[in-house]
């Protein structure tokens, strides 16, 4: 039986083309290219039209007022109603001279790290002015750390970490948290919506230091919705302090929505809808009132779509070589709701009390229709009903008391507790229709998964002239269980009866008593850090029936370094050095065996042991009137965790699991270009290139892989009169290499635009993404002994969103927030793969 299910068949299953068909004349390029090159062109040319005639030249000196020595690499901002419109730098000597050609009022905004920011009124005519030496007053400022840009710089540099302002980039207000993932240096975002940092899966996310449940499991299905006006910046960790724990083998991606605020109200509302999708809305909401502070917000999103089209092939070899296609489509319905409050008391001015609560839960329903077709020495074909369930709904619950030291503001003591649980039910049921040949019964599975873990944690920070000096203790104790059932239908009675040998039920306990000290020394010319943290480990598995099953235990020092050295004219270099630890999380413990999807069956392994690699990075930068970043990597690892398929002849099954049998290498490549072409319109562009090298012993066989993958992205953003802003972006990601085969590659792009309808209080804002193609295929494909495996999925590829955000309040003073919180960043996603 031949399948005819695709109109427009993905190309990965497309025959190649023959070299010896006759030679024809040079065909015009595709319809869909001619649309983007000509989109391209014309915001190209109307940026370059934009630029207007007439000069004026402004140029200065700037000064230490008590020094009286120039001010170097100093920050000079063109502004015109407290919007930043141009950017320079002074040179060595403290001088900047910049020709503007847009005549009319301006603020110049002058501002050098340590020193306070001075502001001068100007009024541009076609004439030149000199403004002769301009003095900066010291002031008290952080050490360690390189501004990449001007006064809002968009990347910051650290020693041990790259931080994205998103709220100094225009297309905060028209993107969600993870198409702005997309813009930030070291991330990925593949075609299937899936992260990546440095090209990897294997990283930890925090929201405001500190583990959230709601991107815990699968966190491109909350960041999609998630509009990117709501946070302020994303931080990528390369080099974590030993503060961390040592999970995450890339790093740590942490998220920061947080921001100081005033005596008095603040708050803002969202409001969005994305099609396909469905709409959206978050609330932020900030109070304080003498010693007393409230930050309170919430959010709910939707992501429902339709017509999805799935196939499917697995070819195998042998005596008895089969091939089974299967054909059809998939519909989700996602819905989720979380909240976060965080009240905050100041008993006076040395001790503070803070307590947070972050309830969360949702669901994702997902119905699948397929048709299937095995061939070989028996012929059969079915069609199959697959419904699915998986919920997910939890709180945590963090207190915090904080002791300052009147001697220094940053001498401080914290003590921490945290207590976090969850609870996961998955329910599939799958019925097959129209047999031929074909003898399976319909099958229904539950498994329900909980979780609890509690955190007692104690740090200590104490600056010592140029040294901080840092100390810490702490202890996590998680306990894990799953319940799984599964029934076959009885034909004759059409009753759905319990299979004992299928159902079972595991425990999982895991505590970490871990210690660490570390110390940062700042001069005026490099910040050096480093540190160690020990960690010991007991691990036990339980089945229902009692008998132990899994003890584990292990100890591991891990060392931090990082340097950051400062050079002339703008330049700076940074090297690090870390290990880092990958525990399995329930997820990949849990022996479920999941017989949702026929003739695959899908489990978990209790015997998982922790993985523990090798990161080294070398990083340039280079600031002046634009910005230049340059990162090498390398990172080693053995034993680590990979996803393994195997193909069962007899039962004609294929099994998927997970197994502590490859070593990895990986060396990695990084660039990062940001320069303003003209005071209104801004380029920059974003790379990453890995070389990776797998192997591992699968079935008594070693098996090798090793490729190059990496991504590319560029944006192009202008800046209209009157608050309007558009953005043009576009990004491609190369295929991802696995130790069995490998992923498609991929593109994405979007132009955006936003217009103050109220100056900073009511804004508009809409996207538009891959207009001209509704679907792009994600497709894996997977090589055995005696099998291939292929998968594709095409997801929606053209979106559009409108955002409309309203802000209101005014605030005064500040709310404190705690210096040191509980991040629990050390057990591997299931997002990570």
């Amino acid at each position: 039986m031949m399948l005819h299910f695709f109109e427009e068949p993905c190309n990965v299953w497309k025959k190649p083309v023959s070299f010896s068909q006759k030679k024809t004349k040079p065909k015009k390029p595709p319809l869909m290219l001619r649309r983007y090159f000509l989109l391209f062109a014309v915001i190209f040319c109307f940026s370059a039209s934009a630029i207007a005639q007439g000069t004026s030249t402004v140029s200065g000196i700037l000064t230490d007022s008590l020094t009286k020595k120039p001010i170097a690499f100093g920050t000079v901002n063109f502004q015109r109603a407290e919007t930043a419109l141009k950017t320079v730098l002074t040179d060595s000597a403290g001088r900047f001279t910049h020709t503007y050609s847009d005549n009319g009022s301006y603020q110049l905004s002058l501002a050098s790290i340590g020193y306070t920011t001075k502001k001068i009124k100007i009024d541009l005519n076609g004439r030149d002015h000199q403004l002769g030496t301009i003095l900066l007053q010291p002031a008290v400022g952080n050490l360690g750390e390189v501004a990449v840009t001007g006064n809002r710089p968009v990347i910051r540099h650290e020693a041990d970490r790259i931080a994205y302002d998103v709220q100094a980039d225009a297309e905060s207000k028209t993107l969600t948290v993870l198409d702005m993932m997309r813009k930030v240096p070291l991330l990925s975002v593949d075609a299937d919506d899936n992260i990546k940092l440095k090209g990897s899966g294997n990283f930890k996310i925090l929201i405001n230091n500190r583990p959230s449940g709601m991107v815990t499991r699968d966190p491109k299905e909350v960041l999609r919705t998630m509009p990117a006006a709501s946070i302020q910046k994303i931080e990528v960790i390369t080099t974590p302090p030993s503060r961390f724990d040592a999970e995450g083998l890339s790093g740590i991606i942490n998220i920061i929505t947080t921001k100081k605020v005033d005596n008095g109200y603040n708050g803002s509302v969202n409001v969005r809808h994305q099609t396909p999708g469905g709409p959206g809305a978050n609330v932020y909401l900030t109070w304080k009132q003498g010693r007393f502070g409230a930050d309170l917000s919430g959010g709910t999103g939707i992501w429902k779509v339709s017509g999805i089209r799935v196939l499917e092939t697995r070819i195998t070899t042998g005596a008895n070589a089969t091939t089974l296609v299967g054909a059809g489509n998939n519909s989700v319905d996602n819905k989720w709701l979380w909240g976060t409050a965080s009240l905050s008391y100041e008993l006076d001015t040395l001790n503070l009390l803070t307590l947070e609560i972050n309830p969360y839960g949702g669901y994702n329903r997902q119905i699948t229709k397929q048709q299937f077709n095995l061939s070989g020495q028996t012929n059969s074909a079915y069609n199959t009903e697959n419904n699915r369930l998986f919920e997910w709904r939890g709180s945590d619950y963090t207190a915090n008391y904080q002791r300052g030291f009147r001697n220094n503001k940053d001498h401080l003591l914290t003590f921490s507790y945290k207590h976090f649980s969850s609870r996961e039910p998955n329910n599939s049921a799958i019925a097959y229709l129209n047999r031929q040949n074909f003898n399976l019964r319909d099958v229904q599975q539950e498994n329900k998964s909980s979780f609890r873990e509690q955190t007692a944690q104690a740090d200590y920070v104490v600056p010592i002239r140029k040294v901080t000096l840092e100390a810490g203790l702490k202890a996590i104790l998680r306990e894990g269980s799953t319940d799984f059932q599964s029934y076959t239908l009885n034909p004759g009675t059409q009753i759905y009866e319990l299979q004992v040998g299928q159902s079972n039920g595991y425990s999982n306990e895991q505590n970490v008593y871990g210690a660490y000290t570390s110390a940062a020394l700042a001069f005026k010319k490099f910040t050096l850090k480093g540190g160690a943290r020990i960690e010991y480990t007991y691990v036990k598995g339980l089945f229902a029936t009692g008998d132990e099953q899994v003890r584990q235990n292990y100890f591991n020092v891990i060392p931090t370094l990082s340097l950051n050295r400062k050079l002339r004219d703008g330049e700076s270099i940074s090297l690090g050095f870390t290990q880092r630890i990958e525990r399995p999380a329930i997820y990949f413990l849990n022996p479920f065996v999941d017989r949702s999807r026929p003739n695959i069956e899908q489990y978990g392994n209790p015997d998982l042991v922790p993985v523990l690699s090798n990161n080294f990075d070398l990083g340039y930068s280079y600031s002046k009137k634009g910005s230049l970043n340059l990162g090498f990597s390398y990172n080693f690892a053995n034993n680590t965790q990979q996803t393994v398929l195997r193909y069962d002849p007899a039962s004609n099954i294929t099994r998927i699991t997970f197994l502590n049998i490859g070593r990895d290498r990986k060396l990695g490549a990084n660039l990062n270009i940001n320069y303003p072409v003209t005071a209104k319109w801004n380029v920059s562009a974003n790379g990453n290139l890995n070389y990776i090298w797998l192997e591992g012993m699968i079935e008594g066989l070693l098996t090798r892989n090793s490729g190059m993958t990496g991504y590319v992205s560029a944006n192009s953003s202008y800046k209209f009169e009157k608050t309007w802003k558009t953005t043009f972006s576009f990004n491609y990601g190369a295929p991802d290499v696995l130790l069995q085969g490998a992923s498609n590659d991929y593109y994405f792009m979007a132009v955006s635009g936003s217009k103050d309808l109220i100056k900073d209080k009511l804004i508009v804002s809409a996207m538009a993404a891959n207009p001209f193609r509704k679907f792009r295929a994600y497709t894996n494909f997977v090589e055995g002994s005696n099998f291939s495996n292929a998968y594709s999925r095409e997801n929606y590829f053209r979106r559009f969103n409108v955002n409309l955000v309203w802000k209101f309040g005014k605030l005064q003073g500040s709310i404190r927030k705690n210096e040191r919180r509980i991040t629990n960043d050390d057990v591997k996603s299931q997002s990570a793969g």
